[in-house]
Order: structure tokens, then C-alpha cells, then sequence
């Protein structure tokens, strides 16, 4: 009978963990992170919905205004081609969370490292969308900038 409780009660703690990435935005933000840097391609599909784009936001060399847009197939096609010798990393710095029902944006400052190397910061601006079950990303902004990242 102990081992039949202690079992039910190790199934259940195992199942609320589960649950847990995805039943807020953060969460799943926070997911999404730690699969972005375990190149775990898998995980960022179930994060996301099918039709999602990027979109960054920079400065050419020029100073014009740079907007780019890449299909999250091909995100995860970079993600899983980046080379072992290459340490990245990108450090959230906070987040701001705004609701409305089955809505939610994500704001969170970043800086971006390339092999321990401060490569550039800006923001990321995540939309999530509540459906049955958990939280999904359907749009992702970023901006870049090489100047005024603080260390």
C-alpha cells in the first residue's frame, strides 16, 4: 500500500511539472529560452504556432531603418545548424507581462553573447495565445542594436 501511494504521489508531481510550463506566458517564455539554447528544435515547435514569424528590428550601417522577417521553419533550421565550438547565449534581463483574456505580450530586455562576447542587446516582444491547453507564441519582434547595451 506505501509503495501504491508514494507511487500516485511521484505520478502527480511529475504531471503539475509538466503542466507548469505552459500554463502562464512567462513560463512558456522561460521554456522557450532554455530549448533556444539546448538547440532542442522539437520543444520550440510545440512552444509556437505553425504559421509564426520573426521579425527584427535594426539599423543598417547607414542608419536606416533594417526590418527583417524569417518563417519559424527556417529559425529552426538555423537554430539546429549552429556549430558545437559556438557558445550563445542570451541573457533575459526582465520581463513585462500584459493579459487580456486569451492574449499576452511579453516584453523582455536581452543582451546577446557570441562565445562569452557581448554581440549586440534590444528587446524581444512575444504574443502568446491561450488555446485549450497552454500558452503559444504567435508572434515574435526583436530589435538589435550594437550600441548602448549595457554590461
Amino acid at each position: 500500500m506505501k509503495k501504491i501511494l508514494l507511487l500516485l504521489l511521484c505520478s502527480s508531481s511529475l504531471m503539475l511539472s509538466a503542466q507548469e510550463n505552459y500554463t502562464n506566458p512567462k513560463e512558456t517564455i522561460k521554456t522557450f529560452f532554455e530549448a533556444f539554447h539546448e538547440q532542442d528544435t522539437s520543444k520550440l515547435r510545440s512552444l509556437a504556432l505553425d504559421e509564426l514569424q520573426l521579425k527584427s528590428i535594426s539599423t543598417d550601417e547607414n542608419g536606416e531603418l533594417k526590418i527583417t522577417t524569417e518563417k519559424y521553419a527556417d529559425f529552426l533550421k538555423s537554430i539546429k545548424n549552429i556549430p558545437s565550438n559556438l557558445i550563445f547565449e542570451e541573457r533575459l534581463l526582465s520581463y513585462e507581462i500584459n493579459t487580456d483574456g486569451n492574449l499576452a505580450n511579453v516584453w523582455t530586455p536581452y543582451e546577446f553573447y557570441l562565445n562569452g562576447e557581448l554581440s549586440h542587446c534590444g528587446v524581444n516582444n512575444f504574443q502568446l495565445v491561450k488555446t485549450e491547453n497552454d500558452w503559444k507564441i504567435i508572434s515574435i519582434v526583436d530589435t538589435r542594436r550594437k550600441n548602448a547595451c549595457q554590461e
